[in-house]
């Protein structure tokens, strides 16, 4: 069973950082790409950021220069640097999985970040 356990969101000040982790079980984590997507309220859920197997990482313009993903895949994590954080970042933060093989999604429990004015 796969299973994505998130941590590190929290409330911060405008201007400020957060470093957000996924912790991914029951899967080939390696072989698969890793994301971060957040729904504000009242809001669709939307891509933040994409790291396939090899390296290629992708972000949504919105975050372009602030927020960088990484993964570990000895540690089986994938990560977000978030940096120069604004109130308009204020979302529950989702971690994802895509499984290349089974071509299914699968998803954390979400992590709330708040960034005050």
């Amino acid at each position: 069973q796969v299973q994505l356990v998130e941590s590190g969101g929290g409330l911060v000040q405008a201007g400020g950082s957060l470093r957000l982790s996924c912790v991914v079980s029951g899967s080939t984590f390696s072989m698969n790409t890793g994301g971060w997507y957040r729904q504000a309220p009242g809001k669709q859920r939307e891509s933040v950021a994409m790291i396939n197997s090899r390296g290629t990482i992708s972000y949504a313009d919105s975050v372009q220069g602030r927020l960088t993903i990484s993964r570990d895949n000895s540690k089986n994590t994938v990560y977000l640097q978030m940096n120069s954080l604004k109130p308009e970042d204020t979302a529950v933060y989702y971690c994802n999985l895509f499984d290349v093989g089974s071509l299914r999604n699968y998803w954390g429990q979400g992590t709330q970040v708040t960034v005050s004015s």
